[in-house]
C-alpha cells in the first residue's frame, strides 16, 4: 500500500490544514496537554490500534482500518463539533495516546475513547487527560452524557471508565457480544 497519504501536502494546503488545526480547543492539565493530531502520529496511533493494545470487539484494526479511524477523530471535529486530540507529555513532549469524543456508526450517543501507548500505563495520564475531556464536553458542549464503548477483555480500559465515575450501562440484549457500555454522567463526581 502507497503511504502518499501519509504525507502533507505542500503549499496552500499545509496552510488550511493547520489553520484548521488551531481551531481544536487546546486543552491543559497539569502534566499533559491535548492537541489536534497530525499526519506524524499516525504511526503512534497504528501502535495502538493495529495491535492488542487497541483491540476492539473483533480484534485489532488492520492499518487500513486504523487510518479511516484517524480520519474519524480528526474529521470529527468539521462535521460534529468535536473530536480526537492527541495527548503530549508537559515534560517531554512525548506522544503518549488519544482521547476521544467521536461518533460512528453503531454508537448510541457521542463516545468518551481513550487509547493510550504502552509506555504511558500506570502514570495517570489516561485518566488525567480523559478527566479534562469529559470536563470540557460537559462544560463547553453542554453534553448530559455521553458513552464509552468498551471490549469486555479489556481490564484496563474499564478500570480508567469507572475511575471516570462512568456507570456500567450495558443493556441486556448485549449479552455474549463482548461490548459493555460505560455511560459518563453530566452530575457524576471523581473518586
Amino acid at each position: 500500500m502507497t503511504t502518499r497519504y501519509l504525507s502533507p501536502t505542500p503549499g496552500p494546503a499545509a496552510e488550511i490544514a493547520a489553520m484548521f488545526s488551531e481551531l481544536v480547543p487546546h486543552l491543559q492539565t497539569e502534566r499533559t496537554r491535548l492537541r489536534a493530531p497530525r499526519l506524524s502520529d499516525f504511526d503512534a496511533y497504528t501502535e495502538i490500534a493495529c495491535t492488542e493494545r487497541g483491540t476492539h470487539i473483533d480484534g485489532p484494526s488492520s492499518q487500513e482500518d486504523a487510518w479511516f479511524d484517524f480520519l474519524s477523530l480528526s474529521s470529527g471535529w468539521m462535521l460534529h463539533g468535536h473530536g480526537g486530540w492527541a495527548v503530549e507529555e508537559n515534560a517531554t513532549g512525548a506522544l503518549l495516546g488519544f482521547v476521544i469524543l467521536g461518533l460512528e456508526p453503531g454508537d448510541h450517543d457521542i463516545e468518551l475513547g481513550f487509547l493510550f501507548r504502552e509506555a504511558a500505563e500506570g502514570k495517570g495520564f489516561a485518566f488525567e487527560a480523559a478527566s479534562a475531556v469529559r470536563d470540557w464536553a460537559f462544560e463547553h458542549l453542554e453534553l448530559p452524557g455521553f458513552d464509552s464503548y468498551i471490549d469486555e477483555r479489556n481490564t484496563r480500559s474499564i478500570a480508567l471508565a469507572k475511575r471516570l465515575g462512568a456507570m456500567d450501562e450495558t443493556p441486556q440484549d448485549w449479552a455474549g457480544t463482548g461490548a459493555k457500555r460505560y455511560r459518563h454522567r453530566a452530575t457524576e463526581t471523581l473518586t
